[in-house]
């Protein structure tokens, strides 16, 4: 059984990429995700359009990916009435999860001491851009800023001489720190269900950062003051851990770390047999010291023949390589395919929509994916199930605070 986080039920008050993604990677787990928005707005995000990214035949799929597989109840949590629904769902709830910042938190009602008023044992869980302490522990971010500028990956992924730093890709470090934050909520539901204690949780988008660039971040301090050589592509120390130029403008990486084992078998592989038995090129230090040749001997190989000859030259080849593919490419690789990583989601308006799943699978099974819900789509269906009666709700919808 692939749902492992069935019963469990997650109360979402949160919006855009970062927080939303986590309960996302829940919900395709098996948990029942309660997304609350505001009912007449609803999360922000459904009305963006991204650095030219334009819905395609009304998909929206930057709402999609990260509110897969959720129940959507519109509620106005900050008139009372609504407050009162949120902590009814929160009584009932084992997971609360919120990216709102300090003092709106309080504003409405939802800070640590308001929830657990209502469910002492519930694990309650804050994203955040720069952590929950500190002068800035207030101010809210994207992870454009707070993960990619902040955390250090524009400055280590630029390459030298650039004029700019690189820009990332959209939600780079939000399904990144999702992930995180959705494997810190399990462990906190394993203490909880040993212990009867329900954590706090805590994701900051700089963390992860910082987590993903751990070993440029260990060695900056270790190296302070010292001017690294930068490295030089026509010359590599281990030029079995490159990246070449195919005949078609595409790409091969070759990654043999040991590169020793493999050196034999690349040479038959290539059809270059007598670079094996050249003695500038017979162990790794050999071909350290003569990196500039056989760099340039490797480059220029590669260039006689596409990206798909050498795929089928390379099937067999011992070492690690992988072709540079697109992300379109990425669709036809036979191993996404075989393993599941790419589900069709059929959207709430019935289109059909090709998602990446999360990346950890249970008992070899590939997680189910189901669309997003639109705004308030079971709201009613879920108040009936806190009992209140279809009188009830339509009082509530009169007074404007539910949907």
């Amino acid at each position: 059984m692939s749902d492992v986080l069935a019963g469990i039920k997650v109360l979402e008050v949160a919006t855009w990429t970062f927080v939303p993604s986590a309960c996302a990677v829940l919900a395709e787990w098996g948990a029942d995700v309660i997304k609350v928005e505001d009912p007449v707005k609803g999360d922000p995000q459904r009305a963006l359009i991204s650095s030219m990214l334009m819905p395609v035949d009304g998909i929206n799929f930057l709402t999609e990916l990260p509110n897969r597989g959720k129940r959507s109840v519109g509620i106005d949590i900050k008139s009372p009435a609504g407050r009162d629904l949120l902590y009814r769902l929160v009584a009932e709830a084992d997971v609360f999860v919120t990216n709102f910042l300090p003092a709106v938190r309080q504003r409405l009602g939802i800070d640590l001491d308001d929830i657990r008023k209502h469910n002492p044992s519930i694990v309650y869980v804050r994203g955040s851009a720069v952590g929950p302490k500190g002068e800035e522990s207030g101010r809210g971010g994207f992870d454009v800023a707070s993960y990619w500028a902040r955390g250090g990956l524009a400055s280590a992924l630029t390459p030298p001489g650039a004029d700019r730093p690189l820009s990332p890709r959209n939600g780079f470090g939000d399904y990144m720190a999702g992930l995180a934050m959705a494997g810190g909520i399990a462990a906190a539901l394993v203490k909880r269900e040993r212990c009867g204690e329900g954590s706090v949780v805590d994701v900051a988008l700089l963390n992860v950062a910082m987590w993903q660039l751990g070993p440029d971040i260990t060695s900056a301090k270790l190296y302070e003051g010292v001017v690294m050589p930068q490295m030089d592509r026509d010359a590599l120390p281990n030029p079995l851990t490159g990246t070449y130029a195919t005949s078609d403008n595409r790409h091969v990486t070759l990654m043999m770390i040991q590169s020793d084992p493999y050196w034999e078998d690349l040479c038959q592989h290539l059809g270059r047999e007598d670079l094996y038995a050249d003695p500038r090129f017979s162990d790794s230090k050999a071909r350290f010291t003569h990196s500039r040749e056989l760099t340039a001997i490797l480059r220029d190989h590669f260039a006689k023949r596409s990206l798909s000859d050498w795929c089928t030259v390379l099937a067999t080849l011992k070492g690690v390589w992988a072709p540079v593919r697109t992300p379109l490419e990425v669709h036809d690789d036979p191993q996404v395919q075989a393993n599941g990583y790419l589900e069709t989601l059929i959207t709430n308006s019935g289109s059909s929509l090709a998602v990446p799943t999360n990346p950890v699978q249970f008992d070899e099974q590939a997680p189910s994916v189901s669309g997003a819900p639109e705004l308030g789509a079971q709201t009613e269906e879920i108040l009936l199930q806190l009992g209140l009666t279809f009188d009830e709700i339509l009082e509530l919808k009169a007074a404007g605070a539910v949907i």
